[in-house]
């Protein structure tokens, strides 16, 4: 199957008038373009782009250096990954998982690289979104876990406390049942609860009911 070429993706997010209004006409679009159309590809990049490029920023902070080429990354990611997309969710939910998975491998290189230069410089000191004191906390905690999870927790993780899903859009969106969602969060906070016993404050912030 022809795959769209990566040189379609725009470098800014564009504001689409034409965007497909209804859920079915934007699974349309994608599989359209999963078929090689270059103009829905066009299309849907435009509509997924906003996403994206929200879903890197509060992964990886609006001033990290590398913010930009990560998001350009993640819409090459989606472009590639639509072959595979299903249609279980909406598109644009399916470009907001590959842009975490995206985020967290840029995260990872980009501290190797700092460390392997200067020990004393600290990734986590780029990352300073608006927010309360709490969000911000619990934010830094969870991409702090993310970096270092099995894939399938990084990603309920990230969906559930950074880009605020509820169960059943991460159940949706990933393709896995309820109840398996549920054990990975609860596997994931477990182990980021182990890491930061002697932090109640940090502890605190983390614990938000799971609701669906």
């Amino acid at each position: 199957m022809h795959k769209p070429r990566p040189a379609e993706v725009p470098r800014e997010a564009a504001s689409s008038s034409t965007a497909p209004a209804s859920r079915q006409a934007r699974l349309d679009l994608a599989r359209r373009a999963a078929e090689g159309d270059a103009r829905s590809t066009r299309s849907l990049l435009e509509l997924v782009a906003p996403t994206v490029s929200r879903t890197i920023r509060t992964m990886m902070g609006s001033r990290h250096p590398e913010v930009d080429d990560a998001a350009q990354l993640a819409l090459i990611g989606f472009v590639q990954a639509l072959p595979t997309f299903r249609g279980e969710c909406d598109p644009a939910h399916f470009a907001a998982r590959i842009a975490i998975r995206t985020a967290g491998a840029a995260r990872r290189r980009f501290r190797s690289r700092r460390v392997r230069h200067d020990d004393s410089i600290d990734i986590d000191d780029l990352e300073a979104p608006p927010d309360s004191p709490e969000a911000a906390l619990r934010r830094r905690a969870v991409l702090e876990l993310v970096d270092r999870l099995p894939e399938e927790q990084a990603e309920t993780m990230a969906l559930r406390f950074v880009l605020g899903w509820k169960l059943h859009e991460i159940a949706a969106a990933t393709g896995a049942p309820f109840n398996t969602v549920r054990s990975r969060l609860r596997l994931a906070k477990e182990a980021l609860l182990k890491r930061i016993e002697g932090d109640p404050a940090l502890a605190e912030a983390l614990d938000t009911p799971d609701e669906e």
